[in-house]
């Protein structure tokens, strides 16, 4: 198995109330889970894509065989996208954000909670399956939306944190109320692991 399912940084209950543990449990082993598969599934026809990381796949999904390029993009995708977003949340989470990226989100939204609900609204109206990034271009913060499981990788941005609004992510708890889980979602958001990606982003 050239990729496997990263294990939650924490219980499944952990991020109770904000993220209930069914949904927790579902929507990592199963879902995905099932990304992992078969993204194994697209290297076992062609060994040599197992020779790179999920996130050097979809960041150049030209470069991947036409026969499995699809199944690359969608599952590497939600591979890459997955792996990211269990570990930007933790246990006790959320307040207001910290360090350089507490400085970035003044300068370039004026505070958190023109961002905070500028993020929410522009999520919100992604339609059908999807997430919201946040990627850093040209020097500035930016909030682009992607269907399915892209990720904004694949148009060279990094993506230093995103929220998932694919029903599987939020439907058991807040039904069809997607901006009720996406103003709860920040207070399990965990700004030591997001701005360590900002760093990244900005290299």
């Amino acid at each position: 198995m050239a990729f496997e399912l990263p294990p939650l940084p924490y219980d499944y209950a952990a991020l109770e109330p904000t993220i209930d543990e069914a949904t927790m449990k579902l929507h990592h082993d199963k879902h995905h889970q099932t990304y992992v598969t078969n993204l194994n599934g697209a290297v076992e026809k062609h060994p040599e894509l197992g020779n790179k990381t999920p996130e050097e796949l979809v960041a150049d999904l030209a470069s991947i065989p036409e026969d499995v390029r699809k199944v690359v993009q969608n599952n590497g995708g939600g591979h890459v996208n997955h792996t990211m977003f269990w570990t930007i949340m933790q246990p006790g989470g959320g307040g207001e954000p910290t360090g350089k990226m507490a400085e970035q989100i003044k300068a370039d939204f004026g505070d958190f909670e023109t961002f905070k609900k500028t993020f929410n609204e522009t999520t919100a109206k992604q339609f059908g399956a999807g997430w919201g990034f946040l990627v850093f271009k040209g020097g500035k913060l930016e909030i682009v939306t992607k269907p399915n499981q892209d990720s904004p990788l694949s148009d060279g941005l990094y993506p230093i944190l995103g929220n998932d609004v694919w029903e599987h992510a939020y439907y058991l708890k807040y039904q069809n109320k997607r901006p009720d889980y996406l103003a709860a979602w920040w207070s399990v958001v965990n700004w030591d692991e997001i701005n360590k990606r900002f760093e990244t982003a900005q290299k």
